[in-house]
């Protein structure tokens, strides 16, 4: 699989991984990862911060309908394997919420 992130944001990602896991966090979030640039993290709020304020079962159509938009438009606006990626860090948004909502 070819990783499309330049060099600078893949040590980004490494770094803000190694933080969370000195935090003594097993895994990092969802949240804790950027696909695509960090034009998202580099915002005083962030998206998912305010969509997590949402009741559960609207953040739970947001995050399935952006996995939808991404699989569907696949190869359309970005590489084919960008998009999937995004649309599984969506994904991996809403396992989170499904877990949590589960206990």
């Amino acid at each position: 699989m070819v990783d499309l992130r330049t060099k600078d944001e893949m040590i980004a990602q490494q770094e803000r991984e190694r933080r969370i896991m000195s935090r003594g966090f097993k895994q990092p979030t969802a949240k804790d990862k950027q696909v695509g640039g960090e034009h998202y993290k580099n915002m005083g709020v962030e998206v998912w911060d305010v969509i997590d304020t949402w009741s559960q079962s609207e953040r739970i159509g947001y995050y399935r309908g952006n996995a939808l938009k991404y699989t569907m438009r696949m190869g359309r606006k970005d590489a084919s394997v960008q998009e999937i990626k995004k649309a599984v860090h969506y994904l991996e948004k809403l396992i989170e919420v499904l877990e949590a909502q589960n206990g």
